[in-house]
């Protein structure tokens, strides 16, 4: 049966239907804001394969270019890969779900949006992640839903909730909140330098939008909500358990804290071998998946006495301690900036590179926003970082998602186009890894940039908070945030919250939880205690490079701007670009053109970026009278020639005007490509041209002969 629920979220009506589309599915909605429409579906399997332990959630969000009345482009008119905004949006739709699923749940689960209709103002994500919690809410499949997202921006100190693309462009935060009913789930997003008390108060301001959302689904799920199916759920017997816990129990902590990363992991798996040995001696019929997760509960265990009743972090660190921070820069000589920075045994070097900003990349989708980037970050990571062995290639959509918020997080810092005209890259390639490599890439980005001599308005550095928590069933009782978190720390604890900024304010972050939802307290919490470790970092990072550097590096391309008229871009760019690619190949240099007529000319080499300019210098000159002229003979002709005085104008050098004798033929002065000085003695009212070689001659000679003699 066909269901709809409407409501008003913001200005912004929101509209959730199911009962029309995909029934076949086990759940499946459609999401509209204004002309925008997603279809989002739930399918979960009924069984497992054999020896599956771990939950293979799937999450795909695809944009279709029927969606706007485009083809898609390419030689096959076909969508192909995902695109970066589609990953993202994938990944933002997952992970406010994972943790909602019930413990042991192992079964297949797949969630699939297809955008079906965009305006270009109203973004698709917010009804992604909407439509998959409504999906879940209506299909038979176990979710300890629901959650709303909401999308907030601020114009003009004002809170706006689900604002349009338009109201974004004039927006200083760009904040997507899930929650529950009563707490935050994931937060995503960035925001140009705003205060931390400002960034709390959008958290709050965004929660009673979600609770109108979670209301939208409940009544829904009320209407057309199929009953949950009684699916087995894959659970750890208490027996194993308790083995595991006597065979390694007095042992595992002394692993866990091993110093050494790569000694602690050896450790690690060593006590895991007689836990395993032990466990199929007195129960052969044991799975590798009960093995490992008894394992697991016994480092979790472990863990969480240490942390919560004996105060001792893995690495001997207090709870608010960073680890030791270092900070190189200049690192690379042919890099056009690059850094080195570790926190502990986190470790990324980062290279920045310089180009003509028509080296932008052009970006692909059908939902609105930006068009293009002048300024990217590339985040790379190798399995030699964590000691292992593994698959090399394209970017995953780790390395993905890494890297767009490492971006996100600098890019409010870096200088507009017009103070700065080029297209600016980042590579961040991680080195070692033992938690937050996303936040050392920022750190270590903005020390390339630095040191490339982009004149950025602040440094920004990004911190990790971690949480470890105990409940008495579904009361908290007990709980600690952790600052700069370890790679144990985030598999075992609750929480991995990255916030980035300056010394002003917030610029990027990203909240993920492994529990379902945590409140504002404990999240502001967090806030200002990554403030606090913020500036203990930025202290390392300007201590190794203070202020951006001075020059360039000598292999940057150096770039020259001048202003020409308008009115001139077409004589300038020629028919079918024929003049500016002949000055292009003649000197070498790179040339971007902009419509106010601003012409930036871009070359390693002083001398084609010095004859560029004198190019398109005279190209935008108009000969004036009385001005003398050094051109070319392009014409000859039985009445005079034609000299080619400024780049594509020339005049008439009638032949009484070669020279102060009288001239038989024109050729007796001057031939074809003779380079001579003339004088500008006229211009008709049709615009053409009167030239003298006889004048510029005798000018010359008179100053010459003026001239005081050596």
């Amino acid at each position: 049966m066909h269901h709809t629920i409407t409501s008003r979220i913001g200005s912004t009506d929101i509209t959730i239907e199911t009962g029309k589309l995909a029934k076949l599915a086990d759940g499946a909605v459609t999401v509209r804001s204004g002309e925008t429409i997603v279809l989002v579906s739930a399918v979960s399997a009924t069984s497992i394969k054999e020896g599956q332990d771990w939950f293979p959630l799937t999450v795909d969000y695809r944009e279709k270019a029927a969606a706007v009345g485009k083809f898609p482009g390419g030689y096959f008119k076909r969508e192909g890969r995902p695109t970066e905004k589609e990953i993202l949006t994938a990944r933002m739709t997952d992970r406010p779900l994972r943790p909602l699923f019930p413990k042991g749940y192992l079964y297949d689960t797949q969630i699939i949006t297809v955008l079906l209709s965009a305006d270009g103002e109203h973004d698709p994500d917010m009804l992604s992640i909407n439509g998959a919690s409504a999906a879940l809410m209506v299909s038979d499949i176990p979710f300890n839903g629901p959650v709303g997202a909401v999308r907030i921006g601020r114009v003009n100190g004002q809170f706006i909730a689900n604002p349009t693309h338009s109201e974004c462009e004039n927006s200083d935060l760009d904040l997507v909140y899930v929650g529950t009913q009563n707490d935050v789930i994931m937060i995503e997003g960035a925001a140009d330098e705003l205060p931390e008390a400002e960034f709390v108060k959008a958290l709050e301001f965004a929660h009673p939008f979600v609770q109108q959302i979670i209301a939208m689904q409940n009544e829904l799920a009320a209407k057309a909500g199929k009953p949950k199916r009684q699916a087995p759920l894959f659970v750890v017997k208490d027996e194993l358990l308790e083995i595991a816990y006597q065979i390694a129990g007095d042992r595992i902590e002394a692993a866990l804290y091993t110093p050494s990363k790569v000694a602690r992991s050896k450790a690690v798996d060593a006590l895991k071998q007689e836990v395993k040995a032990a466990i199929l001696e007195k129960y052969p019929e044991a799975t590798s998946f009960e093995v490992s997760q008894a394992f697991d509960y016994l480092q979790k265990k472990a863990f969480r006495v240490s942390i919560l009743d004996r105060k001792q972090r893995c690495d001997g660190r207090g709870y608010h301690d960073l680890r030791q921070l270092t900070a190189e820069t200049g690192l690379l000589p042919r890099s056009h900036g690059s850094a080195l920075f570790s926190r502990g045994e986190t470790q990324a070097v980062a290279l920045t590179t310089l180009a003509p900003a028509d080296e932008s990349q052009e970006l692909d989708g059908y939902t609105g926003g930006e068009t293009s980037k002048r300024f990217i970050l590339h985040y790379n990571f190798p399995p030699f970082s964590v000691g292992e062995t593994g698959r090399t290639g394209s970017p995953g959509r780790r390395e993905i998602g890494h890297g767009a918020l490492a971006e996100r997080s600098i890019e409010p810092v870096i200088p507009s186009e017009d103070k700065f005209p080029y297209a600016i890259r980042v590579s961040s390639e991680i080195m070692e890894s033992n938690g937050s490599t996303s936040m050392a890439s920022v750190c270590a980005g903005i020390l390339s940039l630095m040191d490339a001599g982009v004149p950025i308005k602040r440094p920004v550095a990004g911190i990790s908070v971690g949480l470890v928590t105990e409940f008495n069933g579904d009361q908290l009782t007990r709980y600690t945030t952790l600052l700069d978190i370890i790679g144990s720390e985030d598999h075992f604890g609750d929480m991995d919250f990255k916030l980035c900024g300056t010394d002003t304010g917030v610029t990027g972050f990203q909240l993920d939880l492994k529990l379902p939802g945590v409140s504002h307290k404990i999240l502001t919490e967090a806030i200002f205690e990554a403030k606090e470790a913020r500036g203990k970092i930025l202290e390392v990072m300007t201590a190794a490079l203070a202020a951006p550097r001075a020059e360039l590096s000598k292999y940057a391309p150096r770039i020259e701007t001048i202003k020409i008229n308008p009115d001139k871009i077409g004589l300038l760019i020629g028919p079918g670009g024929k003049t500016i690619k002949g000055i292009v190949a003649e000197t070498g240099a790179e040339i971007n053109i902009e419509d106010d007529g601003s012409v930036h000319i871009y070359s390693n080499n002083p001398e084609s970026l010095a004859r560029a300019k004198q190019i398109i210098t005279g190209m935008s000159k108009e000969i004036e009278v009385d001005e003398m002229y050094q051109g070319r003979v392009v014409s000859i002709k039985e009445f005079g020639c034609f000299v080619e005085v400024l780049p594509g104008k020339d005049g008439l050098c009638h032949i009484s005007e070669l020279a102060d004798f009288r001239v038989n033929k024109t050729e007796d002065v001057v031939k074809m490509g003779d380079v001579i000085w003339v004088k500008c003695i006229g211009i008709d009212d049709k615009g053409r041209v009167k030239l003298s070689r006889k004048a510029a001659m005798k000018e010359r000679n008179e100053a010459a002969q003026g001239e005081p003699k050596a």
